[in-house]
């Protein structure tokens, strides 16, 4: 477990030496502020707006902001903070391939799964950083300005949101087990989340796909109840686990 726990000293010094990390939490920590601040500023951009509407026809009404405007947009700006997610940490298997840092570590008795397990937690406690930070924030400031309680199913939305985004870092993981470059990574990465996305519309297996837990807003409005997301939940999990066992099988394979 040693060599276990200096690598991953090793990947978390690494993120925060180049400045990742910090990118993470400017970028997350924005998103946070940004949700709230859109759904109070609404009804002042709407007015601003409102006489260049009327000349074309269209009649402001006064819009009431609250609790559930800030969360819906929450849940809009979550999945850029994502992919931006994905954009940065997506080399995180490739770059050791072309530095060569791999094979050192593996010669000096690192095991292969040890490299998959400790990528995959450091991805894991990064997306739960970041997302941990901008729900917080979001949070907090909504709980200033409105009241959250009027939100349903505040929490569960949350967390199944959360993990969506482990379900596409075992995609990362995955891709990066077969794949030499992070660009793609991120385009097979991309490729399965729209195919998930493109499942969610199908009547029939909408039910199953990883995808439908980014249906937040029927959860917040109260239109759905958690009951309906019990499947996809099971799928994303299952997913996840057998990604992963793929991931080290691979990784235990190929040529480094």
């Amino acid at each position: 477990m040693k060599t276990l726990f200096a690598f991953l000293k090793k990947e978390y010094l690494e993120t925060a030496r180049t400045g990742k990390l910090t990118l993470l939490v400017l970028l997350f920590a924005l998103f946070g502020v940004m949700n709230p601040a859109i759904a109070k500023l609404t009804p002042w951009m709407m007015e601003m707006f409102s006489g260049s509407l009327a000349e074309n026809g269209l009649t402001v009404t006064n819009v009431q902001v609250d609790a559930f405007a800030s969360w819906t947009q929450f849940y809009k700006n979550i999945p850029i903070a994502l992919i931006a997610f994905v954009l940065i940490f997506s080399d995180s298997f490739t770059k050791e391939y072309k530095s060569g840092t791999l094979l050192l570590a593996l010669t000096k008795g690192l095991s292969r799964y040890k490299v998959v397990l400790a990528k995959t937690v450091l991805l894991l406690s990064l997306w739960t950083l970041g997302y941990s930070l901008c729900f917080s924030v979001t949070y907090g400031y909504t709980a200033y300005f409105w009241d959250n309680s009027i939100v349903n199913h505040l929490l569960f939305a949350t967390v199944i949101w959360w993990l969506f985004g482990v379900w596409i870092i075992s995609l990362i993981v995955l891709f990066s087990s077969l794949l030499l470059s992070n660009t793609s990574v991120i385009l097979c990465t991309g490729g399965m989340a729209v195919f998930a996305y493109l499942l969610s519309v199908i009547p029939k297996v909408k039910a199953y796909s990883p995808a439908l837990l980014m249906n937040a807003d029927s959860l917040l409005s109260g239109a759905e109840e958690a009951e309906a997301y019990m499947e996809a939940i099971a799928v994303a999990a299952a997913s996840t686990v057998i990604f992963i066992t793929i991931s080290v099988l691979n990784m235990n394979k190929r040529q480094v």
